[in-house]
């Protein structure tokens, strides 16, 4: 196991509580919800900041939608790897910011009740803490606000994907991610890149010290008490320190995914949180059976964890 126990924990907690957010606020501005195994149209919520997505109903149109996430994705990765290439920190923070803001508010929004200017205070709060989170380097503002960001960007690429579509984009992006990790090595060098130049990560960051090192402390906390020289030692000492990580796009896809089969007939809510339990095991298992000193793609952990999920709720659909 590559992450202590505890450690694994705390992460595959966050990665489910978020899931369970973002089943919430993708059903909050779904127009659509499945009774008795037929969509039927509802009430819902409408996205701010102008992020409403255009009505898509014909096959051909989902398929120019599809293409064109997929294109919009690939440009995303060469902007970030140019930028990076010529270390443009600030633009990258910028970008950061805008980002995490209006994801921020669109989730705030959906628990936040019809209130008089609500649109300037939700934005207000998710500007506050997008600040604190890209500036100040708090790693609890951090994991925080990662439980609402990506359901509030999940939001709004739901409407735009059929099952099939969900479906083939899971196996590109997870085709991708081995691509990225175990061949050009691009992911880890911009999780490095992320972290150490920028002080910021996309994803889930637990940093944490090894039983040896919280000992050696320990140690030197009790003879600081007694020692000046001993506590100056203490200040300026340097331990290493562990960092568990669980990326962005790692979190969303299944957020995603469980969003389309809400609202895809013969699923509904039920088939979704089956696609939630699935992502979560799938994850779980490579968890518990990845090493040190390695870096594994999640991606088609996940998206086998979600298969399998998913098949499941289609049998089981036939027998209740």
């Amino acid at each position: 196991m590559k992450h202590n126990l505890k450690i694994t924990a705390v992460i595959l907690g966050m990665f489910l509580i978020t899931q369970f957010i973002g089943l919430y606020v993708v059903n909050y501005y779904s127009p659509y919800q499945v009774v008795h195994g037929k969509v039927v149209e509802k009430s819902s919520g409408t996205l701010p900041y102008g992020m409403e997505p255009p009505e898509v109903k014909e096959d051909k149109e989902f398929a120019q939608v599809f293409m064109s996430i997929i294109i919009a994705f690939i440009i995303a990765i060469a902007l970030v790897f140019v930028l990076t290439k010529f270390n443009v920190d600030f633009v990258i923070r910028l970008w950061f910011f805008i980002v995490v803001s209006i994801a921020l508010g669109i989730s705030l929004n959906s628990f936040i009740p019809r209130i008089p200017y609500q649109i300037f205070i939700i934005t207000l709060i998710a500007a506050i803490f997008s600040y604190v989170k890209i500036y100040q380097k708090n790693l609890y503002v951090h994991n925080l606000t990662e439980l609402l960001v990506y359901p509030g960007i999940a939001s709004v690429f739901v409407p735009l994907l059929t099952l099939w579509s969900m479906i083939l984009l899971l196996i590109i992006i997870s085709i991708y991610d081995m691509w990225a990790v175990w061949h050009s090595g691009f992911m880890q060098k911009m999780a490095k890149y992320q972290i150490n130049k920028l002080n910021i990560f996309s994803g889930f960051f637990v940093p944490y010290a090894s039983k040896g090192v919280r000992e050696k402390v320990k140690l030197m906390k009790q003879k600081a008490k007694n020692s000046k020289s001993a506590k100056k030692e203490l200040r300026s000492k340097r331990f290493r320190v562990n960092v568990a990580i669980l990326g962005g796009g790692d979190v969303i896809f299944p957020i995603v995914t469980s969003g389309v089969v809400m609202k895809t007939a013969g699923f509904g809510l039920e088939g979704a949180l089956f696609v939630t339990v699935g992502a979560t095991l799938g994850l779980t298992y490579l968890f518990l059976n990845s090493e040190k000193k390695k870096f594994y793609p999640a991606m088609p952990f996940i998206t086998a964890g979600i298969f399998i999920a998913m098949l499941l709720a289609w049998l089981l659909s036939f027998f209740l």
